[in-house]
């Protein structure tokens, strides 16, 4: 049976040392729990930090960790004291973390910790190394690794490598400040399947890479060099029935087994039986919004008088990074608003607020989601947020409403919620007001739509979805692999063509023989593949087809005293060896007029694009242009030309970063038919890169021999993954006897 890695920053247990014994507790959280049932089903291990020094410990202990950890099926990556400050409190949560949050004020931009965070992924990497036997998927979780992936791909090219974001991706003017930009990009990059919460994540993510990095993308597909990456969002769930069965026992405890804090929202209840309670529950975040949420409040305290005997705000604030600046000053600021609220708003024996700063275990937790009736969970940005959806789980009689920011990840799954702008007091304000005007009919409505999508949307379900998701991605690779021409084919390929006497060779130029140049022009041939088209074309039995889109101008040119046969402009000219040039089939390109105008407004709109003039068509290069505008304004322009150039008997082509606008009919493969029938040959091979040699392939025999550069989807027989193996192919062939 495979094996199966998951990596996470921390393990998903906690350890408790003793002088005499060592103890190992399974954690309590959204990754730990969603991750078990999926480290049950297969043959897993679990990499990732035990929050121990092991510097501190003796050998003994050591051993006794190691050996309890190995029964969870957990192994440890050892962190030093100075790594956890440097990579975890460091670059993690003061870089990365404020700034994938929107928080650019809060970024530190220290090389010592971006050190420390290269060299604790490289750690991570290096433990997975020592782990690797038998297995065939890796599951990597969090900002925290953002460099593993890549790190894990250039060692084991061959295993398949699943990365999720559990935190939101900014866009991309935010994201390009960030130094080591490339580098991250890069390192997320090396997973085959890369997860986001939303779509707005995801899109996001595909900016960056194609500003930054300059690599096609084709709907939720990066194609780079060697091999695709796939790209999509997986809305993280919860373990919703945790959670009802957790409710349902929490309303059957007796008094003695309750709470002290349920005891007290009860007895408070007994005295104002009016009171509604609103629940706020975070960790102290900068980015959860706690203090809008507080100004919010004192807002609606203020100008709805009318309820202020009839609510209660309970303000839960879990500590989080206690040693951070920020974290510290916040803590301080919500403090003071909390007093000045309750100075402001008490009465007697009523506290607008109460105010716990602390974290509380499972079950308690639960009783405030199932005993109060408002949920006010306003973050300013947030990935996701499982509170919402615990919120909703815990409402076993439908009753309740949860007030939620359109900032967090949640909102775009849980409509029915009031979702409010974490920004607007008044609006904030006004949703605490509805909720607690609702009637019981429509909350119940409500819930009840938000209760069936979690139940189905569950944490499990969250997990297989982008487990099912790898292993179609492994699928693809496999499909890609099946068409790779692997070095065995290769020598099959050469000797079959070598035994031939008469065998002909159709060769796109750009993206084949030569790479993509911004400019066109300065794709020009260079001494190796003259000298290798030469030697080729010498052989008596060989016939070299240069067959492109490219002007006969240039290509007179570039090759006018060669002894290969030309055809250009997609098909419409061709040229013998030493002949004068032909046109296939007669055109008319009196339309251009009529098309000109309106790629010049295109070119006016879109800066770095220019039209190219071919003799029967135009050609719009964007190439130069900002990746996201070019291709927007390419879509644009696609739509805006389709009904008139149908009208026209013309036809739009999409190239490498082009648009082109040329007669109907006219294609490669149509040229090369009309080639072998004026000259058949034994031997057919064609090599071409875009989707125009498509063509090409599709209308050759069957038997002939078609060769796509590059890892896109096509109808040749083989794959080669860029020009610099198309030319080590060709020479192999132009040596042989």
């Amino acid at each position: 049976m495979s094996r199966f890695l998951i990596i996470s920053n921390r393990l998903p247990v906690q350890i408790s040392i003793s002088e005499n014994d060592i103890g190992v507790e399974p954690s309590v959280g959204g990754l730990a729990t969603g991750m078990m049932s999926v480290s049950k089903s297969f043959n897993s291990l679990w990499i990732g930090w035990s929050g121990v020094d092991f510097n501190e410990l003796t050998n003994s202990q050591v051993k006794k960790v190691n050996s309890a950890l190995k029964k969870e099926k957990c192994v440890s990556v050892n962190l030093t004291q100075e790594e956890v400050e440097l990579y975890y409190e460091g670059f993690s949560n003061k870089t990365i973390w404020p700034l994938f949050h929107y928080f650019n004020q809060f970024v530190e931009y220290e090389d010592e910790q971006w050190q420390a965070y290269k060299r604790v992924n490289q750690k991570f990497a290096d433990v997975i190394a020592e782990n690797m036997e038998g297995v065939d998927k890796i599951w990597i979780h969090d900002y925290h690794l953002l460099l593993l992936p890549q790190m894990i791909k250039e060692k084991f090219p061959d295993v398949t490598i699943g990365f999720f974001l559990h935190i939101p991706f900014p866009s991309y003017e935010l994201f390009r400040i960030l130094p080591w930009r490339n580098e991250i990009i890069q390192g997320m990059l090396g997973a085959d399947l890369l997860g986001f919460h939303t779509f707005d994540y995801e899109r996001h993510f595909m900016s960056a890479v194609r500003r930054l990095l300059g690599y096609d993308i084709n709907i939720n597909e990066i194609h780079l060099p060697k091999r695709i990456v796939k790209v999509d969002n997986f809305p993280m769930g919860i373990d919703y029935d945790k959670f009802q069965d957790a409710a349902l026992d929490s309303q059957k405890r007796s008094v003695r087994d309750k709470s002290e804090i349920r005891k007290e929202l009860e007895r408070y209840y007994l005295l104002y039986p009016e009171t509604k309670f609103v629940l706020s529950i975070d960790r102290l975040d900068y980015t959860k919004g706690l203090i809008n949420r507080l100004e919010a409040f004192e807002y609606f305290l203020e100008n709805y008088p009318e309820y202020r005997n009839k609510i209660t705000l309970v303000l839960l604030a879990v500590p989080s990074r206690i040693g951070v600046d920020q974290y510290q000053q916040m803590k301080s600021e919500v403090d003071e608003i909390v007093g000045r609220i309750n100075g402001t708003y008490s009465s007697i024996n009523r506290n607008p607020i109460w105010y716990f700063y602390r974290s509380l275990p499972f079950e308690n937790l639960v009783d405030l989601y199932n005993y109060c009736e408002i949920a006010l969970i306003t973050p300013i940005r947030d990935g996701m947020n499982l509170v919402a959806k615990e919120f909703i789980a815990s409402k076993t009689d439908g009753r309740g409403v949860l007030i939620l920011s359109e900032m967090a990840g949640a909102s775009k799954e849980m409509s029915e919620a009031l979702i409010i702008n974490p920004n607007d007091r008044a609006q904030i304000a006004e949703a605490i007001k509805r909720a607690i005007e609702m009637p019981l009919d429509e909350q119940i409505e409500r819930n009840t739509v938000l209760q069936k999508r979690l139940k189905r949307y569950n944490i499990e379900k969250w997990a297989t979805d982008f487990l099912n998701s790898l292993d179609k991605v492994l699928q693809n690779e496999q499909q890609y692999l099946a068409k790779k021409l692997t070095n065995s084919t290769r020598n099959k390929i050469i000797k079959e063509l070598c035994q031939s006497d008469n065998r002909i060779f159709f060769l796109d130029y750009d993206g084949t023989l030569t790479g993509f140049k911004d400019n066109p022009k300065h794709a020009r041939p260079d001494k190796e593949l003259y000298e290798l088209l030469d030697n080729l074309a010498n052989n008596p039995k060989n016939r070299v087809v240069l067959i492109s889109g490219r002007d006969k101008n240039t290509f007179e040119e570039w090759f006018g005293d060669k002894p290969y046969t030309l055809i250009v402009e997609h098909g419409v000219w061709y040229r013998e060896a030493g002949g004068q040039w032909e046109m296939i089939e007669p055109l008319d390109d009196s339309w251009k007029e009529s098309i000109r105008s309106s790629l010049e407004f295109y070119v006016d709109r879109t800066p770095g694009s220019f039209i190219e003039e071919k003799n029967y068509s135009l050609v719009w290069h964007y190439r130069k242009s900002d990746p996201e505008l070019g291709l927007n304004r390419a879509i644009e322009l696609k739509d805006e030309m389709t009904s008139l150039v149908s009208n026209l008997n013309l036809e739009i082509m999409e190239g490498n970063k082009v648009l082109e606008i040329k007669n109907r009919g006219i294609n490669k493969g149509r040229a090369a038919l009309k080639v072998l029938h004026s000259r058949p040959a034994d031997k057919i091979m064609a090599i071409g890169d875009d989707w125009t040699d498509e063509f090409l392939f599709s209308d050759l025999p069957n038997e002939a021999i078609t060769i796509k550069v590059g890892m896109a989807h096509t109808v040749a027989g083989y794959k080669v993954e860029n020009f610099e193996e198309v030319r080590g192919l060709l020479q192999q062939m132009a040596c042989e006897e």
